[in-house]
């Protein structure tokens, strides 16, 4: 009998790899820049998967969008040149067993997979070369062009990317927005707690897990599930 094909989604920054350091550190310089008060790392951290303006308003609430703008345009030129003098993404390694998970699931032949982020596509793209991950996601999707997460645009794209029904489909993060909008997809949602925001943010997920492994037990747990 055939297996059903199926789609795993990941979120890129907090799941995939840890962009921490390389994020706050642009982040601030960037509000520097302006003369602005830095916000709070946890703040910084908490809003990472939103689009750069969408982070921006939720950082700046009391600052016009023509700011948010602005700020999200110098975070760019920094973070550009932060990957340069690193040498690409040297500064966003992979989270424990994440990579490993990957060649696991690209080595099933009924299995495809997806990114969806807020980075640029310019940001992904370079995270994608410097991993040698090329031919890895049969979907990738940014906040370029999309709405930004929670909305479920990009999963949307990415289900008709590759013809999988949303039953046949698992979104993966670290933040409530991941969980937020692959609900809002009709997806499996599963959360993990080693990203950017803490386990209470993760109600929406149907399943929540502490390491690599248990994601991917998870993962073939749902997949045997599938009809």
């Amino acid at each position: 009998m055939t297996e059903p094909l199926r789609l795993v989604v990941f979120d890129v920054d907090g799941t995939l790899v840890d962009s921490r350091t390389h994020i706050l550190v642009s982040m601030q310089q960037a509000f520097t820049d302006f003369r602005l008060s830095h916000p709070s790392e946890d703040a910084i951290l908490h809003g990472v998967g939103l689009s750069l303006p969408e982070l921006m308003a939720q950082l700046l609430p009391g600052e016009p969008p023509d700011l948010h703008h602005k700020l999200s345009g110098r975070y760019k030129e920094l973070s550009l040149a932060r990957h340069t003098s690193e040498g690409s993404d040297a500064g966003s390694p992979f989270f424990p067993g994440m990579r490993d998970l990957l060649e696991d699931l690209r080595s099933d032949d009924f299995t495809l997979m997806a990114t969806t982020t807020g980075k640029s596509r310019r940001g992904l793209d370079r995270m994608i070369t410097h991993h040698g991950l090329q031919g890895y996601f049969q979907s990738m999707q940014t906040a370029d062009t999309h709405p930004s997460k929670p909305h479920p645009s990009m999963l949307h794209t990415a289900l008709s990317d590759t013809g999988v029904e949303p039953s046949h489909a698992i979104m993966i993060g670290d933040t409530s927005y991941d969980m937020a909008m692959g609900k809002a997809a009709s997806m499996f949602t599963v959360g993990v707690t080693w990203g950017y925001q803490t386990p209470d943010h993760l109600a929406d997920a149907r399943v929540v897990v502490d390491t690599a492994d248990a994601l991917g037990a998870t993962i073939r747990t749902w997949m045997e599930t599938l009809t």
